[in-house]
């Protein structure tokens, strides 16, 4: 099960609603930038 953290949840939040369920499909723990950042650089490097 996914978690996005409080220092990242604005951020998060401004995501479409389509990359959001994309991160969070893939069960991640994100508590900071670098960590959502590393999702999306995998997610970019995959399409």
């Amino acid at each position: 099960m996914s978690y996005v953290g409080p220092k990242v949840k604005t951020q998060f939040e401004s995501l479409s609603i389509d990359l959001k369920n994309e991160i969070l499909s893939r069960d991640v723990h994100l508590e900071t930038m670098n960590d959502l950042i590393s999702v999306l650089e995998q997610i970019v490097n995959e399409g």
